[in-house]
Formats: C-alpha cells, sequence, structure tokens
C-alpha cells in the first residue's frame, strides 16, 4: 500500500507573529543605536570645541587673587570660557574613582544595563516576565526608581560619586580662582551652547527613546 504525500500545514498569522515576538530583541535596537549615535556625536563636536589645554597651564596666567570677589569673579569666567575642559576634567575624575572601585563600576553599569534593557530602549510588547511573573511598565519603572534610590543613596557608591564630583569640583574652583582671565576672549561665543554642546545628547535621547515611550502610552 502506497504511502500518503505528506501534507503541509499552513502556519497562521497570528502563530508567525508570536514567533517573530519571541524571537525579538528585549531591546529596540533602532532607538537604541540612534541614542549612541548621537552621544557619539555630540561628545566628539564637544570636544573639537575645546579650548587648548596648554591655555589651562600657562604658568604666567596665575596669580593669587586680592580678595573673595575676585576669586569668584575669575571662577566664573573661567568656568564660562573653560567649560567643555572642565566637565571633561570632572569626568575623567569621576572615571579615574571608578576604576579605583571596581565593584562600584560594575554596580553603576548594572543598574545602566537595567534601565535601557527593561524600560527605556524595550519594546512595550510583549510585557515584561521575570521568573514566570508578568511585570506591567509602571510596576517595572517603580521597580527601577527604587533600586537606584536604594544603590545612589543607601550604598557605598553614591559617597563615591558624590566625593569624586567634590574633588573635582574643589580642583576646578581652585583652578578658575588662581587663573587670571584677562588673556581669554570671554566675548567670543561660549563652547557647548546650542546644539553643539556635550550634554546635547539628552534631547537626541528623548527622540531616540519617543518611539518605545509612546507604545506603552
Amino acid at each position: 500500500m502506497a504511502s500518503s504525500p505528506a501534507t503541509a500545514i499552513p502556519v497562521s498569522t497570528g502563530q508567525a507573529a508570536a514567533g517573530s515576538a519571541q524571537q525579538t530583541a528585549p531591546i529596540s535596537t533602532p532607538a537604541f543605536r540612534l541614542f549612541l549615535s548621537r552621544l557619539s556625536d555630540s561628545v566628539r563636536r564637544s570636544l573639537v570645541n575645546r579650548r587648548p589645554w596648554y591655555e589651562l597651564a600657562d604658568r604666567s596666567s596665575f596669580s593669587r587673587p586680592e580678595s573673595v570677589s575676585e576669586a569668584a569673579s575669575r571662577v566664573r569666567k573661567n568656568v564660562s570660557y573653560f567649560r567643555i575642559n572642565y566637565i571633561a576634567f570632572l569626568a575623567a575624575v569621576l572615571a579615574l574613582s571608578l576604576l579605583s572601585h571596581p565593584i562600584s563600576l560594575f554596580v553603576l553599569l548594572a543598574l545602566l544595563a537595567s534601565w535601557c534593557f527593561l524600560y527605556l530602549f524595550r519594546p512595550a510588547d510583549p510585557p515584561l516576565v521575570i521568573l514566570g511573573r508578568q511585570f506591567s511598565d509602571r510596576e517595572t519603572l517603580i521597580g527601577l526608581v527604587v533600586v537606584t534610590v536604594f544603590v545612589v543613596f543607601l550604598t557605598s557608591v553614591g559617597s563615591l560619586l558624590i566625593s569624586a564630583l567634590l574633588v573635582g569640583a574643589a580642583l576646578v574652583c581652585v583652578h578658575g580662582a588662581f587663573r587670571m582671565p584677562e588673556d581669554l576672549f570671554l566675548d567670543e561665543q561660549e563652547p557647548g551652547v546650542g546644539g553643539s554642546g556635550l550634554l546635547s545628547f539628552l534631547g537626541g535621547a528623548a527622540s531616540a527613546a519617543g518611539p518605545a515611550m509612546a507604545s506603552r502610552v
């Protein structure tokens, strides 16, 4: 007796969609790539607009301020002129502090990855499932906020960050108070103003995360 030919089983559109949804990465790749691209471009443009580093270390431009008001005026002018350089210096101090404490660095990277993969750039559909339990977007957000507050304010990670920022800010203020700004062209356009600033990537991040956030509403 001849065997009957194999019958093709049609795959429904719903099953195909479910299969593709299961294969979808847990993060919205286009939005995440757009965020990284805008962040990289913003940092690169800002570093290009920084002042020459030799101007900060010019020994002939240092003198002791005669009063507290003069020191404060110098700090304001130098911060306005060397803004990008000072931000880069603070970032370097913070990076060195984190590198000297690898556990704190790992905790911060894990916290950042949690925000990116679990909320900011994760598609709203399918919902987040951890250990067999389904979490809504609101529950995910509350959980991440609680974990962030705990890590930043109730552990040694927060004290490390605050200490590094205070040390960096103190060094910046000392430099700004002793560096005479008379030779600086303060009437030029300040670096970091407008779309080329070091923090201008925040707008790009908002627009990049917009589609993923809009789908949650």
